[in-house]
C-alpha cells in the first residue's frame, strides 16, 4: 500500500479523508470537537526533527571513510512515511508517573463519547506477558476520531516507526477498520520510561496505522532455480561493488520525504 501523495480533504462539518490510487480512509469525529482536535496526517508529515538533522554521511574509525547514515537508508525511512499517524489530541503532562492535561471541551453531541485524553489498563490484564512493567498500569489513548476503511481491508497499528525516542510503546493491534468504525479505535501502550518527565505536546504521534487486505496468504518455499540463483550472484555483486543500488533500481517511486 503506497500512501504516497496522499491527499487531504475536508467534507461537510465533521470529517476528512485521504485518497490514494487503492484505497480511501474516512475519518469522523464529533462535530463539537472539529476546530480542537488534530486531524490524522499521512505519516511522511510527522518525521521527527531527529531525521530530518541527521546528516546523510558520518566519518568511520573503523571504515577509514565515510559512510551512510540510517538517513540515508530507504527502507528505515520507507518504514516510517508508511500510513498515518493519530496525534495526541493535547498536551499531555507527566511528573513521577502521573499524568494530567487541561483541555476543557465543549458540550459533546455524543452522550458516550470519551472526554478524557487517556485512560487505562490495569496491571493485572498484562501480567505473564513481555509488557508487564512490574506492577505498573498500561495507559490506553482513547480515541476522538473513528477510521472506516473500504470493505475487506483492515487497520494494522503500531508504534510510531523507529521512534524509540518517545517514552512509551504502543502495543500492537490489528482491527477490521471496514466493519468496526462506528466508534473510535483506543491505542493502548506501555509507560517505558519512568523517568520522563515532562510535557508530550499536542500532536506528537501515538500511533502509526496502515490498511492491510483480509485475507489467507499463500507460503511457497523451493530451491532457486540455475536462472533464479544467476539473477542472485548478478545482483549481489552490483550490491557489494557500490551503493545505490536498491534506490536507484528497485525502490517504488515516492515523494521525497526528508
Amino acid at each position: 500500500m503506497d500512501f504516497a501523495p496522499p491527499v487531504e480533504k475536508r467534507v461537510g462539518r465533521f470529517y476528512c479523508f485521504y485518497d490514494s490510487p487503492t484505497m480511501k480512509i474516512t475519518f469522523r469525529c464529533d462535530p463539537s470537537l472539529l476546530a480542537l482536535l488534530p486531524q490524522p496526517v499521512p505519516a511522511k508529515a510527522a518525521l521527527p526533527d531527529w531525521l530530518r538533522k541527521m546528516a546523510p554521511r558520518v566519518p568511520s574509525a573503523v571504515h577509514q571513510r565515510p559512510i551512510r547514515t540510517v538517513k540515508q537508508c530507504p527502507p528505515f525511512v520507507d518504514a516510517m512515511t508508511h500510513g498515518f499517524m493519530v496525534l495526541l489530541p493535547c498536551d499531555l503532562h507527566i511528573d513521577k508517573g502521573q499524568f494530567t492535561w487541561d483541555w476543557p471541551l465543549p458540550v459533546l453531541m455524543l452522550e458516550n463519547h470519551p472526554r478524557a485524553p487517556l485512560s487505562f489498563h490495569v496491571p493485572e490484564q498484562i501480567a505473564g506477558s513481555p509488557l508487564a512493567m512490574q506492577n505498573q498500569s498500561a495507559i490506553k489513548f482513547n480515541s476522538f476520531w473513528t477510521i472506516a476503511l473500504e470493505p475487506g481491508w483492515s487497520l494494522m497499528a503500531v508504534h510510531p516507526v523507529n521512534r524509540l525516542d518517545l517514552p512509551f510503546r504502543l502495543i500492537t493491534g490489528l482491527v477490521d477498520a471496514d466493519q468496526f468504525n462506528a466508534v473510535g479505535i483506543n491505542f493502548p501502550a506501555v509507560w517505558s520510561d519512568p523517568d520522563f518527565s515532562g510535557t508530550l505536546p499536542q500532536g506528537t504521534p501515538i500511533a502509526q496505522c496502515y490498511p492491510v487486505p483480509r485475507g489467507a496468504d499463500t507460503l511457497v518455499c523451493e530451491p532457486m532455480t540455475t536462472e533464479q540463483q544467476q539473477g542472485y550472484e548478478a545482483l549481489a555483486g552490483r550490491i557489494m561493488a557500490g551503493p545505490g543500488v536498491y534506490r536507484k533500481g528497485f525502490r517504488g517511486k515516492r515523494s521525497r520525504s526528508v
